[in-house]
């Protein structure tokens, strides 16, 4: 596997970096938050599993904690690194619940739908002087 995408950029204007390959995710299950124009979800953010988010999305109505060996999917426990849907961080950003971000292996197609700023409020890997909340 390539450690970046240089076709496709990350919210930080650089190469997209993989997100996971342990367990492997993105909409392609290359380890990377790609989007292309079949992803109509935008699996585009790298985010940081944590307990929170992942009881929330278990509440509407995404499972990503049962293990679902049928679609290779192993489930995913907090520290694991996965592509959500921008539509489904925004929820949780709402929600007072979004995970941890991680900017270089998320894609800059996101910034159509949510804010920098919010990233970089949860990110992991935010650049020095950017401000980091929560």
């Amino acid at each position: 596997m390539t450690t970046q995408r240089p076709t496709e950029l990350s919210v930080l204007g650089t190469p997209l970096k993989p997100c996971s390959t342990a367990p492997l995710t993105g909409f392609a299950r290359d380890g990377f938050c790609s989007v292309t124009g079949r992803d109509a979800g935008v699996h585009g953010v790298c985010a940081v599993m944590d307990e929170r988010f992942l009881q929330f999305t278990l509440a509407q109505g995404n499972d990503l904690i049962t293990p679902r060996p049928e679609w290779r999917f192993p489930g995913l426990k907090p520290g694991d690194r996965w592509c959500v849907c921008a539509g489904r961080w925004q929820e949780a950003y709402d929600a007072g619940v979004a995970p941890k971000v991680v900017l270089a292996a998320t894609s800059a197609k996101v910034l159509d739908s949510l804010f920098l700023d919010d990233l970089l409020k949860h990110a992991v890997d935010a650049p020095r002087g950017t401000p980091t909340q929560r």
